[in-house]
């Protein structure tokens, strides 16, 4: 197979059709690499297991630490046609990843990355790697291993993070139990926003009821806001939280 490694060299100069609010939009290199800081994964296809159970969710996990950390955007790409592209996207609630179809595999034919997946039925696909691209050149590409299957060991967003700055450390995991119309809830979506922190969210009703919030929260208000599993509390309780780790940072 010999994956060439390609830092250093410029991207592919291609043009990907794209579909976008029910038109038809080309979008080429140059629009998505020119003058920006972009990290690109590829991987084999959309919908796939490992794809989507950990590749597309990792990247969108950790977006929000990538782009305090340089990067103007974040591409996933597979040689998939743009309906199941999209149709993937909203599916992983990716909201924070570009999506970009290389439905003919001519980008990743020209990155040297288009092998044959005839033994499953896909035809010619990405092998799955991963990319750092500065104005439109390759400065640090993480290539799986030529072996067997569908390796995942170098291509994943932590990886990524790591090599573009080793002391970001790793993405904050936030849940939070609200209430409808609760302006506290809403003051704890604003305060998580404006820190950058993406969060789960379920809200009082629909199986979840003010007996299930006292088992976990000992509390009876909302909103309840947990951080990597830990109890925050409430709208106040985070802003002080907040403001502890901020002074923490200085």
């Amino acid at each position: 197979m010999a994956l060439e490694n390609r830092e250093g060299q410029k991207v592919p100069n291609v043009k990907f059709r794209t579909r976008q609010n029910d038109e038809w939009v080309d979008v080429t290199s140059d629009e998505l690499f020119k003058g920006k800081t972009v990290v690109v994964f590829s991987l084999p296809g959309a919908f796939t297991p490992t794809c989507s159970s950990t590749h597309l969710p990792g990247y969108n996990e950790y977006a929000g630490l990538l782009k305090k950390n340089g990067i103007d955007d974040i591409i996933c790409m597979s040689v998939n046609d743009t309906f199941v592209m999209n149709a993937w996207a909203e599916n992983q609630e990716a909201e924070n990843i570009t999506v970009l179809p290389d439905g003919n595999g001519e980008f990743t034919e020209q990155m040297g990355m288009l092998v044959d997946k005839a033994d499953l039925g896909f035809g010619a696909r990405s092998w799955r790697y991963s990319m750092l691209v500065k104005d439109g050149t390759i400065e640090k590409m993480f290539i799986e291993p030529e072996v067997p299957g569908d390796p995942f060991e170098i291509s994943d967003a932590e990886t990524m993070l790591n090599y573009i700055n080793e002391k970001a450390g790793k993405p904050h995991r936030v849940f939070m139990i609200s209430k409808p119309g609760c302006p506290f809830c809403a003051k704890a979506r604003d305060l998580l926003d404006a820190h950058g922190m993406s969060y789960e969210q379920v809200e009082l009703g629909g199986g979840i009821t003010t007996k299930s919030l006292y088992a976990v929260s000992g509390a009876g208000t909302t909103p309840q806001v947990f951080v990597d599993g830990h109890l925050v509390g409430g709208s106040d309780d985070l802003e002080a939280y907040f403001q502890k780790t901020e002074k923490a940072a200085v």
